[in-house]
Protein backbone atom coordinates (compact mmCIF):
# COMPACT_ATOMS: atom_id res chain seq x y z
CA UNK A 1 0.00 0.00 0.00
CA UNK A 2 1.21 3.52 -0.99
CA UNK A 3 1.07 6.15 1.71
CA UNK A 4 -0.49 8.79 0.08
CA UNK A 5 -2.44 9.01 -3.27
CA UNK A 6 -2.73 12.24 -4.99
CA UNK A 7 -5.27 12.40 -7.70
CA UNK A 8 -4.71 15.08 -10.56
CA UNK A 9 -8.58 15.81 -12.05
CA UNK A 10 -7.45 16.30 -15.81
CA UNK A 11 -9.80 18.60 -18.89
CA UNK A 12 -7.57 19.67 -21.88
CA UNK A 13 -4.45 20.61 -19.23
CA UNK A 14 -1.79 20.51 -22.14
CA UNK A 15 -0.29 23.83 -21.07
CA UNK A 16 0.33 23.73 -17.26
CA UNK A 17 -0.10 19.82 -15.96
CA UNK A 18 3.47 19.26 -16.36
CA UNK A 19 4.55 21.69 -13.62
CA UNK A 20 2.16 20.43 -11.49
CA UNK A 21 3.15 16.29 -12.28
CA UNK A 22 6.55 17.46 -11.48
CA UNK A 23 6.11 19.16 -8.47
CA UNK A 24 4.65 15.52 -7.26
CA UNK A 25 7.29 13.05 -8.38
CA UNK A 26 9.48 14.11 -5.36
CA UNK A 27 7.06 11.85 -3.37
CA UNK A 28 8.61 8.71 -4.73
CA UNK A 29 7.86 5.47 -4.50
CA UNK A 30 5.67 6.60 -0.87
CA UNK A 31 3.15 7.89 -3.35
CA UNK A 32 0.64 7.72 -6.06
CA UNK A 33 -0.22 9.76 -8.60
CA UNK A 34 -3.34 8.93 -10.62
CA UNK A 35 -3.92 11.30 -13.45
CA UNK A 36 -7.40 11.04 -14.04
CA UNK A 37 -8.07 12.41 -17.77
CA UNK A 38 -11.79 13.42 -18.05
CA UNK A 39 -12.94 12.74 -21.57
CA UNK A 40 -9.90 15.78 -22.39
CA UNK A 41 -9.36 16.85 -26.41
CA UNK A 42 -6.14 18.22 -26.86
CA UNK A 43 -2.86 16.55 -26.01
CA UNK A 44 -3.44 16.06 -21.97
CA UNK A 45 -3.80 12.24 -22.99
CA UNK A 46 -0.78 12.00 -24.53
CA UNK A 47 1.03 13.26 -21.69
CA UNK A 48 -0.45 11.69 -19.22
CA UNK A 49 0.52 8.13 -20.61
CA UNK A 50 4.06 9.56 -21.37
CA UNK A 51 4.72 10.29 -17.25
CA UNK A 52 2.55 7.07 -16.89
CA UNK A 53 5.55 5.11 -18.91
CA UNK A 54 8.25 7.05 -17.92
CA UNK A 55 7.64 6.83 -14.12
CA UNK A 56 5.17 2.79 -13.88
CA UNK A 57 5.51 2.48 -10.11
CA UNK A 58 4.47 5.80 -9.15
CA UNK A 59 2.69 7.51 -11.61
CA UNK A 60 -1.16 5.19 -13.25
CA UNK A 61 -3.65 7.26 -15.87
CA UNK A 62 -7.27 6.53 -15.70
CA UNK A 63 -8.57 7.66 -19.16
CA UNK A 64 -12.81 7.87 -19.01
CA UNK A 65 -15.29 9.84 -20.69
CA UNK A 66 -15.93 13.80 -19.32
CA UNK A 67 -18.12 13.92 -16.03
CA UNK A 68 -16.53 17.11 -14.73
CA UNK A 69 -14.03 17.94 -12.05
CA UNK A 70 -16.56 16.02 -9.37
CA UNK A 71 -16.49 12.48 -11.35
CA UNK A 72 -12.95 12.69 -11.62
CA UNK A 73 -12.23 13.03 -7.80
CA UNK A 74 -14.62 10.33 -7.18
CA UNK A 75 -12.87 8.32 -10.00
CA UNK A 76 -9.56 9.16 -7.98
CA UNK A 77 -11.16 7.85 -4.76
CA UNK A 78 -12.94 4.97 -6.26
CA UNK A 79 -9.11 3.88 -7.37
CA UNK A 80 -6.87 4.96 -4.86
CA UNK A 81 -4.02 2.66 -2.91
CA UNK A 82 -2.66 4.67 -0.80
CA UNK A 83 -3.51 5.53 2.55
CA UNK A 84 -4.28 9.27 2.51
CA UNK A 85 -5.87 10.50 -0.50
CA UNK A 86 -5.33 14.17 -1.71
CA UNK A 87 -6.47 15.99 -4.75
CA UNK A 88 -4.19 18.77 -6.63
CA UNK A 89 -5.74 20.12 -9.81
CA UNK A 90 -3.32 20.33 -12.67
CA UNK A 91 -3.36 23.84 -12.88
CA UNK A 92 -1.92 24.02 -9.60
CA UNK A 93 0.97 23.05 -8.06
CA UNK A 94 2.93 21.43 -4.48
CA UNK A 95 5.96 23.41 -2.70
CA UNK A 96 8.59 20.68 -2.49
CA UNK A 97 9.93 21.09 1.13
CA UNK A 98 6.92 21.29 2.46
CA UNK A 99 5.74 18.01 0.52
CA UNK A 100 8.73 16.42 2.31
CA UNK A 101 7.68 17.36 5.70
CA UNK A 102 4.49 16.30 5.22
CA UNK A 103 4.88 13.16 3.94
CA UNK A 104 7.64 12.51 7.03
CA UNK A 105 4.77 13.47 9.35
CA UNK A 106 2.04 11.07 7.92
CA UNK A 107 4.94 8.04 8.16
CA UNK A 108 5.28 8.93 11.54
CA UNK A 109 1.55 9.01 12.23
CA UNK A 110 0.84 5.91 10.44
CA UNK A 111 0.63 2.83 12.66
CA UNK A 112 0.09 4.56 15.83
CA UNK A 113 -2.23 4.39 18.12
CA UNK A 114 -4.83 6.66 17.25
CA UNK A 115 -5.68 7.24 13.45
CA UNK A 116 -5.48 10.16 11.54
CA UNK A 117 -8.18 11.26 9.47
CA UNK A 118 -7.47 14.32 8.13
CA UNK A 119 -4.00 16.35 7.81
CA UNK A 120 -4.61 20.09 7.15
CA UNK A 121 -1.90 22.63 6.01
CA UNK A 122 -1.26 25.79 4.39
CA UNK A 123 -2.38 27.31 0.94
CA UNK A 124 -0.14 29.89 -1.23
CA UNK A 125 -2.40 32.30 -3.41
CA UNK A 126 -0.41 32.57 -6.70
CA UNK A 127 -2.55 35.08 -8.36
CA UNK A 128 -1.51 35.97 -11.95
CA UNK A 129 0.04 39.59 -12.01
CA UNK A 130 0.49 40.06 -8.18
CA UNK A 131 3.89 39.55 -6.78
CA UNK A 132 2.90 39.44 -2.69
CA UNK A 133 1.20 36.09 -2.15
CA UNK A 134 -1.74 35.62 -0.02
CA UNK A 135 -1.41 32.51 2.52
CA UNK A 136 -3.91 30.93 4.66
CA UNK A 137 -2.46 29.60 7.75
CA UNK A 138 -4.46 28.18 10.83
CA UNK A 139 -2.22 28.71 13.45
CA UNK A 140 -4.57 30.38 15.61
CA UNK A 141 -7.53 28.44 15.42
CA UNK A 142 -6.07 24.71 15.22
CA UNK A 143 -3.67 22.89 17.70
CA UNK A 144 -0.04 22.60 16.40
CA UNK A 145 2.07 19.39 15.74
CA UNK A 146 -0.56 17.15 17.65
CA UNK A 147 -3.68 15.47 17.23
CA UNK A 148 -6.78 16.97 18.10
CA UNK A 149 -10.49 16.92 17.77
CA UNK A 150 -13.35 19.21 17.28
CA UNK A 151 -13.82 19.80 20.29
CA UNK A 152 -9.89 21.81 20.42
CA UNK A 153 -10.58 23.80 17.26
CA UNK A 154 -11.21 27.48 17.59
CA UNK A 155 -13.05 30.10 15.65
CA UNK A 156 -12.43 30.22 12.04
CA UNK A 157 -12.08 34.24 10.91
CA UNK A 158 -14.04 35.04 7.77
CA UNK A 159 -11.83 33.70 4.76
CA UNK A 160 -10.23 31.32 6.59
CA UNK A 161 -11.90 27.86 5.81
CA UNK A 162 -10.62 24.65 5.49
CA UNK A 163 -10.49 24.06 1.64
CA UNK A 164 -9.92 21.32 -0.69
CA UNK A 165 -6.09 22.80 -1.24
CA UNK A 166 -5.49 22.38 2.45
CA UNK A 167 -6.24 19.06 3.46
CA UNK A 168 -5.62 15.50 2.86
CA UNK A 169 -8.36 12.47 4.22
CA UNK A 170 -7.81 9.23 5.15
CA UNK A 171 -8.69 7.37 2.08
CA UNK A 172 -11.16 4.94 3.60
CA UNK A 173 -13.26 7.68 5.68
CA UNK A 174 -13.82 8.74 2.08
CA UNK A 175 -14.74 5.55 0.85
CA UNK A 176 -16.66 4.40 4.28
CA UNK A 177 -18.72 7.95 4.67
CA UNK A 178 -20.06 7.41 1.01
CA UNK A 179 -18.93 10.46 -0.84
CA UNK A 180 -19.65 10.88 -4.24
CA UNK A 181 -19.78 14.29 -5.85
CA UNK A 182 -22.39 15.46 -8.20
CA UNK A 183 -21.17 14.55 -12.25
CA UNK A 184 -21.46 17.90 -14.75
CA UNK A 185 -20.63 20.25 -11.84
CA UNK A 186 -18.36 22.85 -11.03
CA UNK A 187 -17.68 24.08 -7.47
CA UNK A 188 -18.39 20.64 -5.91
CA UNK A 189 -15.24 21.31 -3.98
CA UNK A 190 -17.00 22.84 -1.56
CA UNK A 191 -18.84 19.04 -0.81
CA UNK A 192 -15.54 17.47 -0.76
CA UNK A 193 -14.52 19.49 2.24
CA UNK A 194 -17.99 19.07 3.81
CA UNK A 195 -19.62 16.21 3.55
CA UNK A 196 -16.77 13.75 5.41
CA UNK A 197 -16.73 16.33 8.26
CA UNK A 198 -19.15 14.53 10.30
CA UNK A 199 -16.77 11.43 10.22
CA UNK A 200 -13.22 13.11 10.78
CA UNK A 201 -12.38 12.55 14.55
CA UNK A 202 -8.55 13.19 15.01
CA UNK A 203 -6.72 16.00 12.76
CA UNK A 204 -3.33 17.48 12.81
CA UNK A 205 -2.01 20.48 11.22
CA UNK A 206 0.87 21.69 9.84
CA UNK A 207 1.68 25.55 9.47
CA UNK A 208 3.71 24.62 6.36
CA UNK A 209 2.55 26.50 3.13
CA UNK A 210 2.16 23.22 0.90
CA UNK A 211 -0.36 24.30 -1.76
CA UNK A 212 -0.25 26.40 -4.79
CA UNK A 213 -3.53 27.50 -5.70
CA UNK A 214 -2.91 29.24 -8.94
CA UNK A 215 -5.79 31.87 -10.03
CA UNK A 216 -6.31 34.61 -12.61
CA UNK A 217 -7.30 32.87 -15.52
CA UNK A 218 -9.78 34.24 -17.27
CA UNK A 219 -11.39 31.45 -17.93
CA UNK A 220 -10.76 29.22 -14.45
CA UNK A 221 -14.17 28.42 -12.41
CA UNK A 222 -13.83 31.19 -10.13
CA UNK A 223 -13.78 33.72 -12.06
CA UNK A 224 -16.44 35.87 -11.61
CA UNK A 225 -17.99 36.26 -14.88
CA UNK A 226 -17.79 32.69 -15.65
CA UNK A 227 -18.77 31.54 -11.72
CA UNK A 228 -22.41 34.02 -13.16
CA UNK A 229 -22.22 32.16 -16.20
CA UNK A 230 -22.77 28.91 -14.35
CA UNK A 231 -24.42 30.14 -11.25
CA UNK A 232 -27.13 27.18 -11.75
CA UNK A 233 -24.48 24.85 -10.29
CA UNK A 234 -23.08 27.02 -7.66
CA UNK A 235 -26.98 27.12 -6.45
CA UNK A 236 -26.93 23.17 -6.51
CA UNK A 237 -23.80 22.59 -4.78
CA UNK A 238 -25.56 25.32 -2.13
CA UNK A 239 -28.35 23.50 -1.71
CA UNK A 240 -26.83 20.22 -1.58
CA UNK A 241 -24.37 21.47 1.53
CA UNK A 242 -27.96 22.71 2.94
CA UNK A 243 -29.66 19.39 2.35
CA UNK A 244 -26.77 17.72 4.32
CA UNK A 245 -26.51 20.03 7.05
CA UNK A 246 -30.23 19.41 7.54
CA UNK A 247 -29.55 15.25 7.38
CA UNK A 248 -26.74 15.73 10.12
CA UNK A 249 -29.18 17.62 12.69
CA UNK A 250 -29.21 14.94 15.03
CA UNK A 251 -25.36 14.34 15.23
CA UNK A 252 -24.82 18.09 14.84
CA UNK A 253 -26.68 18.91 17.85
CA UNK A 254 -23.93 16.66 20.08
CA UNK A 255 -21.02 18.21 18.50
CA UNK A 256 -21.55 21.78 18.99
CA UNK A 257 -17.92 23.31 17.41
CA UNK A 258 -18.30 21.16 14.04
CA UNK A 259 -21.88 22.46 14.02
CA UNK A 260 -20.54 25.40 14.01
CA UNK A 261 -18.27 25.25 11.63
CA UNK A 262 -20.33 23.81 8.95
CA UNK A 263 -23.22 26.17 9.49
CA UNK A 264 -20.31 29.45 9.27
CA UNK A 265 -18.90 27.42 5.90
CA UNK A 266 -22.54 27.32 4.98
CA UNK A 267 -23.06 30.83 5.16
CA UNK A 268 -19.85 32.01 3.19
CA UNK A 269 -21.02 29.49 0.25
CA UNK A 270 -24.81 31.06 0.76
CA UNK A 271 -23.29 34.43 0.31
CA UNK A 272 -21.05 33.73 -2.69
CA UNK A 273 -24.01 32.61 -4.44
CA UNK A 274 -26.12 35.64 -3.26
CA UNK A 275 -23.76 38.32 -4.22
CA UNK A 276 -22.89 36.12 -7.79
CA UNK A 277 -26.94 36.59 -8.39
CA UNK A 278 -26.76 40.05 -7.76
CA UNK A 279 -23.76 41.02 -9.51
CA UNK A 280 -25.17 40.27 -12.45
CA UNK A 281 -27.62 42.54 -12.82
CA UNK A 282 -30.32 40.56 -14.15
CA UNK A 283 -33.84 40.27 -12.84
CA UNK A 284 -34.06 36.58 -13.24
CA UNK A 285 -31.04 35.86 -11.58
CA UNK A 286 -32.24 38.14 -8.41
CA UNK A 287 -35.72 35.71 -8.61
CA UNK A 288 -33.46 32.65 -8.23
CA UNK A 289 -31.54 34.53 -4.91
CA UNK A 290 -35.40 34.86 -3.29
CA UNK A 291 -35.87 30.87 -3.98
CA UNK A 292 -33.06 29.80 -2.72
CA UNK A 293 -33.60 31.73 0.39
CA UNK A 294 -36.86 30.33 0.60
CA UNK A 295 -35.35 26.77 -0.09
CA UNK A 296 -33.57 27.54 2.96
CA UNK A 297 -36.45 28.31 4.84
CA UNK A 298 -38.35 25.66 3.80
CA UNK A 299 -35.87 23.06 4.87
CA UNK A 300 -35.46 24.70 7.93
CA UNK A 301 -35.98 27.39 9.83
CA UNK A 302 -33.77 27.71 12.62
CA UNK A 303 -30.80 27.28 9.64
CA UNK A 304 -32.59 29.70 7.51
CA UNK A 305 -32.42 32.11 10.76
CA UNK A 306 -28.85 31.69 11.55
CA UNK A 307 -27.98 32.76 7.98
CA UNK A 308 -30.45 35.07 7.14
CA UNK A 309 -30.01 37.30 9.78
CA UNK A 310 -26.78 36.92 10.60
CA UNK A 311 -23.73 39.60 8.89
CA UNK A 312 -23.22 38.10 6.07
CA UNK A 313 -27.23 37.19 5.61
CA UNK A 314 -28.07 40.33 6.60
CA UNK A 315 -25.72 42.35 4.12
CA UNK A 316 -26.83 40.22 1.15
CA UNK A 317 -30.05 40.79 1.47
CA UNK A 318 -30.39 44.94 2.35
CA UNK A 319 -33.63 46.16 0.26
CA UNK A 320 -33.60 48.07 -3.19
CA UNK A 321 -30.91 48.92 -5.98
CA UNK A 322 -29.43 51.15 -3.04
CA UNK A 323 -28.75 47.83 -1.09
CA UNK A 324 -27.51 45.33 -3.90
CA UNK A 325 -24.57 48.15 -4.57
CA UNK A 326 -24.02 47.98 -1.36
CA UNK A 327 -23.89 44.50 -0.82
CA UNK A 328 -21.97 44.01 -4.11
CA UNK A 329 -19.31 47.15 -3.02
CA UNK A 330 -18.77 45.16 0.34
CA UNK A 331 -17.81 42.07 -1.65
CA UNK A 332 -15.39 44.15 -4.00
CA UNK A 333 -13.84 45.26 -0.61
CA UNK A 334 -13.41 41.93 0.95
CA UNK A 335 -12.51 40.89 -2.30
CA UNK A 336 -9.08 43.39 -2.58
CA UNK A 337 -8.12 42.62 0.96
CA UNK A 338 -8.72 39.03 1.01
CA UNK A 339 -7.16 38.73 -2.46
CA UNK A 340 -9.50 36.01 -3.24
CA UNK A 341 -10.74 36.09 -7.19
Amino acid sequence: MKLLTITIPCYNSEKYMHKCIESLLPGGEDVEILIVDDGSTDGTAAIADEYALKYPSIIRVIHKENGGHGSAVNTGIENATGLYFKVVDSDDWVSDTAYREILDKLTELTGGEEVLDMMIANYVYEKEGEKRKKVIRYHHVLPEEELFTWNDVHRFHKGQYILMHSVIFRTKLLKDCGLKLPEHTFYVDNIFVFEPLPYVKKMYYMDVNFYRYYIGRADQSVNEQVMIGRIDQQLKVNKIMVDYVVSKKQFLATHKKLRNYMLNYLDIITTVSSIMLIYSGVEENLEKKNELWKYIKQKDPVVFFRLRYGLLGSYTNLPGKGGRKISVEGYKLCQRFFKFN
